[in-house]
């Protein structure tokens, strides 16, 4: 698969993030690791890739093929913890529309479970 930054997206949206969920995903990047990759439990085969800066879901049952990816956070001078964090959602595919809701609640729950696990720090 081409990196991520050398894949076209086929759209590119608005989209903010729960402040809850970047915050947390944000604590799972610094306590279990970075990059740090997450099997989504709720979507067979997809998996997200997450960095600082863009957070990649791929099909992992199809070569590891680029599905979405949240990137672009605007969090520079971000002086609050509990407002939404604006970024841009790139659709790789062309049913990534129909699972980007689903795929960042089960993203947040999977991380919530990893995190509470004993070890996690």
């Amino acid at each position: 698969m081409d990196a991520p930054h050398e894949t076209l997206p086929l759209r590119i949206f608005p989209k903010q993030i729960e402040a809850a969920c970047y915050n947390r995903v944000r604590l799972a990047l610094l306590r279990l690791g970075n990059p740090l990759r997450i099997a989504l439990v709720q979507h067979r085969g997809l998996e997200v890739i997450l960095h600082d800066d863009i957070w990649l879901c791929i099909d992992s049952l199809a070569d590891g093929q680029a599905v979405l990816a949240w990137r672009e956070f605007q969090v520079h001078a971000r002086d609050n913890l509990h407002q939404p964090v604006a970024c841009e959602l790139w659709l790789y595919h062309n049913c990534a529309g129909l699972i980007m809701g689903a795929a960042l609640d089960d993203l947040r729950q999977t991380v919530e479970q990893q995190l509470a696990q004993p070890g996690a720090t």
